[in-house]
């Protein structure tokens, strides 16, 4: 893992900021975001700084072939993937990206409203 002084992700998956972590593994961390959108949004992040998805393919090809899984299995352990959920990655200014650190928001636990 590559722990970017100045990254809030990096430094969450370092364990030096504290953060209601819900999920982990040797590849990534899921934890509750601290504005959440409806009833269910994790954060899911690698544990490699890659700054947005434009830059996945620096993830290790082990990462990239389990992120959609642990996803998945992020969203049935927070009780979501029976009624629906949403994964959503912001990838630059024009997208709302926040947080220059690759993450997917998986929203749920209510009905959303429509995609933009």
């Amino acid at each position: 893992m590559s722990a970017l002084s100045d990254c809030i992700f990096c430094r969450i998956a370092a364990g030096e900021v504290p953060a209601e972590v819900v999920a982990h593994d040797d590849d990534f961390v899921a934890f509750r975001d601290a504005r959440p959108l409806a009833p269910v949004h994790l954060l899911v992040i690698p544990r490699e700084h890659v700054a947005s998805l434009d830059e996945a393919e620096a993830l290790d090809a082990h990462a990239s072939a389990r992120a959609l899984a642990f996803i998945a299995a992020t969203a049935r352990s927070a009780g979501v993937a029976e009624t629906g959920y949403r994964v959503i990655t912001n990838t630059g200014p024009d997208a709302g990206q926040e947080v220059l650190h690759l993450h997917w928001h998986v929203i749920g636990g209510a009905r959303l409203g429509g995609m933009v």
